[in-house]
């Protein structure tokens, strides 16, 4: 597809948690995911793309062609028949299995229209077939710096939602609450947080698989705006405050070549391997600090020397008009970030 980014990319980014469950465990009572052997918090990959759905979807109105394929409550199939009704052919009588090149068709119209699969690819053969797209945009676990504890909280809700039998009107229910005891007529609950929790995300964007979707330029602003706000517009009670950390650590490939055109080839291939990249930012605590209970207890440093050839590093931050704005090579001095 046209208009695609030509550069690989990959990302770094911070946030933290204090009082709240950062990501919940489904398999455990939906306490704060942890690493079991060393205590570290953990954050799935698909807590983090959800906020980036969420994000775009407020961002832009839920509108085409940056609309949101995964939404909450809804059929996924949905769509993909739009994708089919859309393109030459048509649905067809839905009783015959689309050839290859109308699932071609429905798939690039899914990849126009909607930004989630764009970035991340989707599986879209759930019905009438729109084939399975692999996303440039891949985002590993989160883990935290240090070992977290997760703590259980109980709390009282002055109040009960007991379902009283035989009752048939709200006089009957108000009937029930009048009998009641007073102590009858509240229950106790759990809350599962952790005190405080810094953690590190780590994300690759593929020049290649970015062909293939025709995520572009302005995609790319786009996932930059929703790294450094996500958290702002998914406030709740349970995560407490969660904060995105400036900079964002973006490392752009741009290659070294004296010939053009092996440079391009270059910048989307890549010209050192990521977790090389990755091992440039060193965040450590302060000294004398335990037991971490705010971001101000780490000190973040970038080590600029050690920067790869054909590599050229970025540092965003939120602009005056709420959209990430990125400064190359040099992080703003108000950071109070230490390069090396």
């Amino acid at each position: 597809m046209s208009n695609a980014i030509g550069n690989r990319y990959e990302f770094l980014c911070l946030f933290d948690c204090e009082n709240g469950n950062p990501n919940g465990d489904p398999d455990s009572a939906n306490a704060p995911r942890i690493d079991p052997e060393t205590m570290h918090g953990l954050v799935s990959d698909v807590a983090i793309k959800r906020r980036i759905r969420n994000y775009v979807q407020i961002a832009r109105d839920n509108q085409m062609p940056n609309a949101i394929f995964v939404e909450q409550a809804t059929n996924l199939n949905r769509p993909i028949v739009r994708a089919h009704e859309e393109t030459e052919g048509g649905l067809g009588d839905g009783n015959k299995k689309a050839n290859k090149g109308k699932v071609e068709l429905a798939k690039e119209w899914m990849c126009q229209n909607f930004y989630d699969v764009r970035t991340f690819g989707a599986v879209m053969s759930t019905g009438p077939n729109a084939g399975q797209v692999r996303g440039p945009v891949q985002v590993a676990f989160a883990r935290s710096l240090d070992p977290v504890l997760p703590m259980e909280i109980s709390i009282t809700r002055m109040a009960v939602a007991a379902d009283v039998s035989g009752a048939k009107s709200s006089n009957d229910y108000q009937a029930w609450e009048d009998e009641q005891p007073e102590d009858e007529l509240r229950t106790m609950g759990r809350k599962s947080i952790i005190p405080y929790g810094l953690y590190e995300s780590r994300g690759f964007i593929s020049a290649n698989l970015a062909q293939q979707t025709g995520f572009g330029d302005d995609d790319l602003q786009l996932l930059w705006d929703a790294l450094l706000g996500m958290y702002e517009h998914d406030r709740s009670a349970s995560k407490g405050l969660m904060s995105v950390r400036e900079p964002l650590f973006i490392f752009k490939h741009i290659g070294t070549d004296g010939d053009a055109e092996q440079r391009v080839r270059e910048a989307m291939l890549g010209c050192a391997p990521a977790h090389l990249l990755f091992e440039l930012v060193s965040v450590q605590k302060r000294e004398g600090v335990e037991a971490p209970r705010s971001f101000g207890d780490y000190e973040v440093s970038f080590n600029a020397s050690a920067l790869p050839p054909g590599v050229q590093v970025g540092f965003a931050v939120n602009g005056a008009g709420g959209g990430a704005e990125i400064v190359w090579d040099t992080p703003p001095p108000h950071l109070g970030l230490t390069v090396t």
